[in-house]
């Protein structure tokens, strides 16, 4: 039985997070799109973009080949799980896929704030891969583990552009409002949505991998 709850705590955790990843780098493109239009001179900042979105798609592949080793599917987790969406769906008052990257574009202000937003869920994450890297529940899986150290290498460079930019730029830094949306976000899965998927036995796994589409748009290129 702790074996199978331990099996259970894994699962919803790297589903958690293999969403997460799938939406990070599926949502840098539109990101890319506004730093270069943004700033079209500043080839270190968008190069740095450029590595964040690879390193959340080989974060991705991480999670799905540790799904594979262990052959099952990710559960269902949808955007409620997803931190940059509920960042994003609060501090714009729309959803990712519903956010207008001309208008972006076209008022520093939002640009200004897209950044700080991704600067402050990027940090949030790296806090929490600290905490995850002590627990006994998952270094008691060696794979997990060797993933776990990998976003823990990569995580700085995942925020220290944004936070770069903002400063020479003589951008604001993250208001109070701000750090505490991404505080009550992080709470809030911590403590209600995860334990909610952990205790829900009708919660069903995905058909198909989240990438499905891309890897098949990507064989018909070739």
């Amino acid at each position: 039985m702790l074996k199978f709850l331990h099996r259970r705590y894994l699962n919803i955790l790297a589903s958690v997070y293999i969403y997460n990843e799938h939406r990070g780098y599926t949502s840098i493109d539109r990101v890319l799109e506004a730093v270069r239009a943004c700033c079209p001179d500043d080839h270190r900042f968008i190069a740095e973009v450029e590595k964040h979105r690879a390193d959340e798609r080989k974060h991705y592949v991480m999670f799905k080949r540790w799904f594979e080793l262990n052959g099952t599917r990710p559960f269902n987790v949808d955007r409620t799980c997803g931190h940059i969406d509920r960042f994003v769906e609060i501090m714009f008052g729309r959803g990712i896929d519903a956010l207008d990257t001309k208008a972006i574009i076209a008022n520093a202000d939002q640009f200004e704030r897209l950044c700080r937003v991704i600067m402050l869920t990027e940090q949030r994450g790296m806090r929490q891969v600290d905490v995850l890297l002590k627990s006994p529940l998952v270094r008691a899986d060696p794979v997990m583990v060797k993933i776990f150290r990998i976003i823990e290498r990569d995580e700085p460079s995942h925020w220290q552009p944004y936070q770069a930019w903002l400063d020479r730029s003589g951008r604001k830094q993250a208001s109070w409002f701000e750090r505490a949306v991404d505080f009550w976000i992080h709470r809030e899965l911590l403590l209600i949505k995860v334990p909610a998927l952990y205790l829900n036995p009708w919660l069903g796994r995905q058909r198909d991998w989240a990438d499905a589409g891309e890897t098949a748009s990507v064989a018909l290129a070739h």
